[in-house]
């Protein structure tokens, strides 16, 4: 049994013996001023209640009672009772004037009066069980989920982190190739880049955001991309609300992924773009041409985004949405439906 285990049930019996002693101490005597008899007498009773009581919290309620057998639980209780209550009343007080022969000892209780004593003791003490185990049980249960959280943020750190470098080092790329054929709007593209990232880096460092920042941040990336290929954009967009909040950075793994395996420009690329949100789901559809010679290092980072955001929404958002994936020869689609909270 683990340390803290014991410390929690000498807790418990400590509490209820106490407890139940200075209680019967007062029942026996009726309020009046307890003599040494009265604490014998008191003393005796309870080690009578031992045998019942600990049968009762390490047998009955673990195997019963935990585990909803609810029915059978209270059929053994009472018949407990009964069984235990005739043995009270029938060698309690014989038990007593043996072990202590010098005393005269006149019974507190009498009759019906053993069942009742022992009944309210086993009830009470079972209450006091109960409500031990589901104060732990809350307790861990919180622990378990303060480090579930912790284990989902680091997760979700973690991948993010994965992204962001990933995106920089595609943007970068772009400026690259730009200053090398030394186009003039190089400049204009490396303000575009800022914008980017300044959101990327530092507006993305939250829970939730608002649909439509992700939204320019997609027209922003749109806008810079132009600037290195001439590929087709066809961007649908039908939002009814934009303050709608989902995960940040869901959405442009997905675009990047489709200008990096389908945009050219020595082919007539295209890429279709499909925005939408009614009250309870949110809906992003991409679909991008297949080029036949992707780069080698091309295919070396090969769904590094798609395999980032798949974790992403599996941590995220559990059952809450739908992630679909098709891939022909001709072409590439991506479906991503998520419903309200």
């Amino acid at each position: 049994m683990k340390r803290t285990s014991i410390k929690k049930h000498i807790i418990l019996h400590l509490i209820l013996w106490i407890f139940a002693f200075l209680i019967l101490v007062f029942v026996f005597t009726k309020g009046n001023a307890p003599v040494k008899i009265d604490y014998l007498y008191t003393i005796v009773f309870l080690i009578f209640m031992t045998l019942p009581v600990i049968f009762n919290f390490h047998f009955l309620i673990p195997t019963l009672l935990n585990k909803e057998k609810y029915v059978q639980y209270f059929i053994i209780l009472v018949l407990l009772g009964l069984i235990y209550g005739v043995f009270l009343k029938t060698f309690f007080m014989l038990t007593i004037d043996t072990i202590f022969p010098n005393y005269f000892f006149i019974s507190y209780i009498s009759g019906n009066g053993f069942y009742l004593v022992f009944s309210i003791f086993l009830v009470s003490s079972t209450l006091l069980k109960l409500a031990q185990d589901w104060h732990f049980f809350n307790r861990d249960q919180n622990e378990l989920l303060k480090l579930k959280n912790l284990h989902m943020e680091s997760q979700l750190l973690a991948l993010r982190s994965q992204i962001n470098p990933h995106f920089l080092f595609n943007a970068l790329n772009v400026i690259y190739s730009m200053a090398l054929d030394k186009k003039e709007k190089v400049t204009d593209a490396i303000v575009e880049l800022s914008d980017i990232l300044r959101y990327v880096i530092y507006d993305t460092d939250t829970e939730r955001v608002e649909l439509k920042d992700e939204i320019k941040l997609i027209k922003n990336y749109i806008n810079f991309q132009k600037h290195r290929v001439n590929s087709k954009i066809d961007l649908k967009v039908d939002i009814r609300n934009e303050n709608f909040k989902i995960y940040p950075m869901l959405l442009l793994p997905l675009v990047e992924n489709a200008y990096k395996f389908g945009s050219s420009n020595e082919n007539n690329s295209f890429i279709r773009i499909k925005i939408s949100q009614t009250d309870d789901a949110f809906l992003f559809c991409i679909e991008n041409e297949k080029l036949n010679s992707p780069a080698p290092e091309m295919q070396k980072n090969s769904g590094i985004g798609i395999k980032t955001l798949e974790k992403n929404l599996k941590i995220v958002y559990k059952d809450r949405y739908k992630f679909e994936v098709e891939n022909t020869e001709t072409h590439f689609m991506v479906k991503l439906k998520i419903y309200g909270d």
